[in-house]
């Protein structure tokens, strides 16, 4: 609360910390840019290049800012940034947006674009000051500028195959770096765990005891998994990715995927819970099958006859050790 009240509001700014806060604005911006340029060279240099574009475009919006500050207040700009404004529009933090993937980053952009004109279009209609409203309404008009300036450099560096090609790669990596480490674990965790919780669910018919077993065999699964898929393949040579990220992917998916069928034995009637934790596995396992033939390209069917198998095998062995 007190943080809120020591933000100032836009309505109290002068014309000159407006254009302090425009040129405080157009400087992260930029840098933005050139962080996404960086994040994406490597692998999408096309889009590298739009970025390296935009943020020259940036620099020159604020050197252009940075002249008319001088000639109407001088050569010292007030210090004001967007967090010093109650109201003023906010980026996402960088690094919360790098890891959401080539099209994020793209649309992140554009967003980026559509809110400062957003912005500059609306203060500019809620003031009565000629001057402030003309300064105003030239940085909308800049603003609108940069998304010229974006399509441009797209129509640019970012032709039609270019594009293509950059979209199978960011798909590529997907599939790489969350979709198949998810696959593994999910797959583990599923069918690994059936044995143990169904053997123990018909050896002693307590629900609770069932449980512990069930959630203690799918965490440590989890764990396994992510360690050791995390610990596989630093991801340089292969092209896989992160290994925080395949291990991440790889040991939450296996503790769901065995959590699915412990979670119904917090039911206290024996029978309710086992009939629920089947439909459960039922589901899980068909759940595999269409992500391998949605993700992974594998015929459905044979998708289906490998996991509701093999699922069937391992839950027939569960039960039949446990009623024996």
């Amino acid at each position: 609360m007190r943080f809120s009240f020591s933000r100032k509001r836009f309505n109290d700014l002068t014309e000159q910390e407006i254009l302090a806060l425009a040129i405080s604005s157009e400087e992260d911006d930029a840098r933005i840019y050139r962080g996404y340029a960086e994040r994406l060279r490597k692998d999408f240099p096309d889009s590298a290049r739009v970025f390296d574009g935009m943020a020259a475009e940036e620099d020159q919006h604020r050197q252009r800012l940075i002249a008319l500050h001088e000639q109407r207040f001088g050569p010292v700009i007030p210090l004001i940034r967007r967090e010093h404004v109650a109201g003023y529009y906010n980026r996402r933090p960088v690094w919360l947006v790098e890891n959401l993937g080539l099209e994020k980053i793209r649309a992140e952009a554009e967003a980026m674009e559509r809110e400062a004109e957003h912005f500059y279009l609306k203060a500019a209609a809620r003031t009565t000051d000629s001057a402030t409203r003309k300064l105003l309404g030239d940085l909308a008009a800049a603003e609108a500028g940069h998304q010229d300036t974006a399509d441009a450099l797209n129509q640019r560096h970012l032709g039609e195959a270019a594009r293509t090609r950059e979209d199978d790669t960011a798909h590529r990596q997907f599939l790489l770096t969350w979709v198949q480490p998810g696959l593994a674990g999910l797959m583990d965790g599923s069918v690994s765990t059936l044995a143990p919780i169904f053997a123990t669910a018909f050896a002693t018919q307590d629900t609770w005891t069932t449980f512990l077993v069930g959630l203690a065999a799918s965490v440590g699964a989890g764990i396994s998994m992510g360690f050791t898929e995390a610990a596989s393949d630093d991801g340089e040579l292969s092209g896989r990715g992160s290994p925080v990220k395949r291990g991440f992917a790889s040991g939450v998916m296996t503790t769901l995927g065995g959590l699915g069928h412990a979670l119904p034995y917090l039911i206290t009637d024996f029978w309710t819970a086992t009939v629920i934790a089947g439909i459960v596995v039922f589901v899980e396992l068909w759940a595999i099958a269409w992500i391998q033939n949605r993700y992974m390209d594998t015929p459905f069917l044979r998708a289906a006859l490998q996991v509701v198998l093999g699922g069937a095998l391992v839950f027939a062995a569960g039960v039949l050790i446990g009623s024996g």
